[in-house]
């Protein structure tokens, strides 16, 4: 098979979708691997390194798009990547596209195999492919936070873990998951007073027999957000419901309730967000403040530390790629229920059921959807 990877073009995103060990993995398996020039210099991933485990460095986007039967990416095709995508062609990548019509209507116009690593699930029911990244979003939160915290920024001035003889902040996150558990762990460190709000009673229970004492833990309801942002300074939007758009859980109005210079970072912006007044922002300009408060709304946060992410991503989604790239894509999702469950977009057919419901479009199951294909 021939392999794409083309350099990323979002706003500051470094990352790149294969370190030269996935390349030389994949080329290992007799396929040929194509790398955008430059696409991983930013992070020392030179075209030499790639040269060197079997890549081909191709000068454009262009031509990978135009020659590649599979492309592998991080984040999601922009516009004119959109355009680029041909029928048959299949896209591995992040899409959240429950909250992007339009990116949504160019991979359905294109007639491409979308697969999304955000929902590729694994035996216990984790979502294996999201699950590094969300790692790293989860411990950027907080020095995403304390950073907004400070008066120069625009905050209210509070040391995250205080001083002695002065409180330190106290921090909220709401989600117990994968991004709200790597926060908790960051928040502690830094001596953050710290509250973990879920609605699973038994993720409560184990994330307080994991921390204890060290942290609160709360049931999560309208009325226990609302009465904790009074006193917050720092809240984390951690929530995800897989392949949906995130539920509002801070309304407008409750911006009132909270001190001026009080921050809120929303970890779940790549979904819509989780906060009514969140808007994607960029590492170019990361935070805007409305009523007083500050909001952190970075869509590619892992961005930030792109040779961190980039091999931690590439750990995890290479076996898929592999497997994907020997087998085809049909026979791989057919072959694997959990690479099944990543089909997001397929010859023109939603077969999510979250983005189709969200999006308004007919829902048709991805073993379906491959059956007609």
């Amino acid at each position: 098979m021939r392999i794409g990877v083309p350099k990323e073009i979002k706003n500051h995103e470094y990352r790149i979708g294969l370190t030269p060990a996935g390349v030389r993995e994949l080329a290992s398996h007799g396929h040929q691997v194509m790398v955008q020039r430059d696409g991983g210099k930013a992070i020392g991933l030179t075209d030499e390194l790639y040269e060197r485990a079997g890549g081909t460095i191709i000068d454009s986007a262009e031509e990978i798009f135009a020659s590649a039967d599979m492309i592998i990416k991080v984040k999601e095709p922009q516009p004119n990547e959109c355009e680029m995508l041909r029928e048959g062609q299949i896209l591995y990548t992040y899409l959240h596209l429950a909250p992007d019509p339009k990116q949504t209507k160019g991979l359905v116009d294109s007639g491409c195999t979308a697969i999304a690593y955000e929902t590729v699930t694994d035996r216990s029911g984790g979502l294996p492919l999201l699950a590094p990244m969300s790692e790293v979003a989860g411990r950027m939160s907080i020095q995403a936070g304390a950073h907004a915290l400070e008066r120069a920024q625009g905050g209210s001035g509070v040391l995250l873990g205080g001083v002695p003889g002065v409180r330190p902040a106290e921090v909220m996150i709401i989600g117990g998951g994968v991004v709200g558990l790597n926060a908790a762990r960051m928040a502690m460190g830094m001596g953050a007073d710290v509250t973990v709000f879920d609605r699973s009673l038994p993720r409560l229970k184990y994330i307080d027999d994991l921390y204890g004492e060290r942290l609160n833990t709360l049931y999560s309801t309208e009325e226990a957000i609302e009465e904790h942002l009074s006193t917050v300074d720092l809240v984390i939007g951690a929530v995800l419901i897989p392949g949906a758009a995130a539920p509002k859980l801070v309304r407008r109005d409750q911006l009132s309730i909270m001190e001026p210079g009080s921050v809120l970072v929303d970890v779940a912006i790549d979904q819509g967000g989780c906060f009514e007044t969140s808007h994607a922002t960029t590492h170019q300009e990361p935070t805007y403040e409305v009523e007083g408060i500050i909001h952190y709304c970075v869509a590619n946060m892992p961005g930030a530390v792109a040779r961190t992410s980039t091999f931690a991503l590439t750990n995890a989604t290479l076996a898929y790629a592999v497997q994907i790239a020997n087998k085809g894509a049909k026979k791989a999702m057919l072959d694997d229920e959990h690479l099944l469950a990543g089909l997001n977009v397929h010859k023109g057919q939603v077969t999510y059921k979250a983005v189709a419901h969200d999006l308004g479009y007919d829902y048709v199951p991805a073993a379906e959807a491959l059956a007609r294909g």
